[in-house]
């Protein structure tokens, strides 16, 4: 029995194989509510995401394998560019783009955090969409993003919502003491505005983005905290911390929920004026 080649996550999801052109993973509550999104995005023709494979005969979650390098795994000077924050904004337009429309089936289960996993979806939504654009999500090929991979935390939300939420990672929405070395001094309302006009966002967007980020930023600061205290991994990354920066969550969350509100009327701002 060919038991794979293991693939390393962003660490939350443990037992993912890749086995020829497909990987394997296993399967959880929100699976097939993935999969049936992940066949709506393909029938849609959005083809920057994995392709729905059904369920093997170990009963492990079978998606097509996404070519290409993944972003955590680039040197971050090369994932640091304005081109790359263009052409992640136009692929989250056309995520955007394809979602539209979809009705999730009546059973749908959705994934989430430990401490928020199963709770009911009480905010206005528009659409369904990926809702985590860590750097071990976003693919690139030829130095620029060009596909989305681990959709577990999809489910119905708003497209500036999922937009916050890129740019939490990628302007990035956070204290420069712990952003990568090559974004330490960035101009982040700049960035921003980049971001914004290469997605066409539009005024209300523009004017809803930040209020609503920093109500994001708070939600993952208290959110990260609950869960340390219910998983081992999270506890790991509250305690320990990981990913570009090392920080542990319990320093950098409140960091980037105290600039975040600082720089709100700055981003906001410089929204409004011409690109």
């Amino acid at each position: 029995m060919d038991e794979g080649e293991p693939l390393i996550a962003g660490g939350f999801t443990q037992g993912i194989v890749r086995i020829g052109d497909t990987v394997r993973r296993p399967l959880r509550p929100f699976s097939l509510t993935v999969q049936a999104y992940l066949a709506h995005l393909r029938d849609a023709g959005f083809a920057c995401a994995p392709l729905p494979l059904g369920v093997d005969d170990q009963g492990r979650e079978v998606l097509s394998f996404v070519p290409g390098d993944v972003a955590s795994r680039l040197p971050p000077e090369e994932t640091s560019g304005e081109k790359v924050l263009v052409a992640l904004a136009r692929l989250i337009r056309s995520l955007h783009e394809a979602s539209a429309g979809w009705v999730p089936p009546p059973d749908a289960v959705w994934g989430g955090s430990p401490a928020n996993a199963g709770r009911p979806i009480t905010e206005p939504t528009e659409l369904v969409s990926h809702r985590d654009y860590a750097w071990g999500n976003v693919i690139f090929r030829d130095g620029l993003p060009a596909a989305l991979i681990d959709f577990d935390l999809a489910k119905p939300t708003t497209r500036v919502y999922d937009i916050a939420n890129a740019l939490w990672y990628w302007a990035p929405l956070r204290d420069p003491r712990d952003r990568p070395p090559a974004l330490a001094g960035a101009d982040i309302p700049h960035r921003v505005a980049v971001f914004a006009d290469a997605y066409g966002m539009t005024g209300q967007q523009r004017d809803g983005l930040m209020p609503l980020a920093v109500g994001m930023v708070r939600r993952y600061h208290a959110d990260s905290r609950a869960s340390a205290a219910l998983d081992p991994v999270w506890r790991k990354a509250w305690e320990e911390g990981g990913g570009l920066a090392g920080t542990p969550a319990k320093v950098y969350l409140p960091r980037a929920e105290a600039w975040v509100r600082e720089m709100a009327p700055a981003i906001t701002a410089r929204l409004g004026q011409p690109g």
